[in-house]
Order: structure tokens, then sequence, then C-alpha cells
């Protein structure tokens, strides 16, 4: 399988091709239709969004998954600061998933943001999938999630540390970036630029 992955860094020309990716992988999984090859879309014009860490996973010549980071900043009292990445989204096409290619795609993504000056990578998502690449609950580190009470239990709330010091030292709480947070109804109109596809309510979805 090795001599049949190539990944790279995304490229203009390959953004739509990207968005529609993400838009197959997602649809109907947490949501009906889904939101995130939006996101995607916004996040690339905002200052945060790191082009050197966008990555594609192409297998046997075809685009298979992509990976996502966004500069974020841990601020604790006094103003100390402390620079770490928030990674989403991350998507392997459905027909390919469960081979292993998330986290080989996942596994050179974290490798790269070593080479930052990041802290650490956030994200929320399966303890169990995000685990196997060193991923833990944040806040076994001290560090809370938003308006969570102080040191509550957020299962889903992940980090990876890449300098845990650093981390356990800024004791502050994590927010998420502003360039997640879209207008549902603008997303909407975004994906009527995609070919129509149903949207079905399903169990375990979230939203």
């Amino acid at each position: 399988m090795e001599e049949e992955i190539l990944i790279c860094r995304e490229r203009g020309e390959e953004c739509r091709a990207v968005e529609e990716l993400v838009r197959e992988s997602f649809w109907n999984v947490y949501r009906p239709g889904c939101l995130e090859h939006y996101v995607l879309h916004r996040l690339r014009s905002c200052p945060e969004f790191v082009p050197s860490l966008s990555l594609l996973l192409y297998f046997r010549g075809g685009l298979a998954g992509q990976i996502a980071f966004v500069k974020n900043t841990l601020t604790g009292g006094g103003g100390a600061q402390v620079p770490v990445l928030t990674l989403g989204p991350l998507c392997i096409r459905p027909s390919l998933q469960r081979q292993g290619l998330g986290k080989r795609l996942l596994d050179h993504a974290l490798g790269e943001a070593a080479k930052t000056e990041a802290a650490g990578v956030f994200l929320e998502g399966n303890p169990e999938f995000y685990g196997k690449s060193g991923f833990v609950e944040a806040s076994s580190l001290g560090i809370d999630y938003m308006d969570e009470p102080p040191g509550a239990s957020v299962p889903y709330f992940l980090v990876h540390p890449l300098d845990k010091a650093r981390l356990q030292e800024i004791q502050a709480p994590y927010r998420v970036p502003k360039g997640y947070l879209v207008d549902e109804g603008e997303a909407e109109e975004f994906d009527r630029t995609f070919p129509p596809r149903e949207k079905l309510r399903l169990p375990g979805q979230l939203f």
C-alpha cells in the first residue's frame, strides 16, 4: 500500500474537488446534510488558516482524504498566551474508510504540526480513533472546554500535546476559533452550488 499513497499540500485548483470530497464524507453523518464543506470553504479565507498544513491524501491516483488546521491561542491569567492549533475537518472518502488511510494522513499531519511553534493540537472527536495517534482528553492536562465548569470532563474534547509542559502551565480555557462558527443559512446557500443530495434524519446524528 505504501507506494499507492501520496500526501501533499492542497493547491488552489484542487479546492472545489476537496470541498466535494468533504461534502461526500460528512453528508448525513452528524446532521441531515452537512456543514463541513462550507466550514472548510470559509476557513481558507481566515488569517488563522494554515495553508502549509492543508494536506491531501491521494490513494491509487485518486483524491481520497484531506486534513486542515487553524491557528489558535490559549490565554491564561495575566494575559499569558500559548499558541496551539485546532484540527478539522479531517475526512477520508467513505468507500475507502477503515483501511488505515485516516490514521496515515493524521499521523503525517501531526508530524508537520510538530515543526510549528504550537504547544498542542486540539479537536472535538472520537477518542477511540484519535487516541491511537496520541490524543488525550484535554481536561487531563487542566485545559477546560469553553464555558464548561472548571475541571469538567469532556470526553470528546481532545488534545495531542506537542509541548505538555507549556500546556499544563497555562491553565487556560479553550475556545473554538470563530472560523468554525458558520451561519447555517449561508451554508445552505453554498450547498446549492453542488449537485442535489437527499438530507436524511438518521440514528446517531448529533444535530
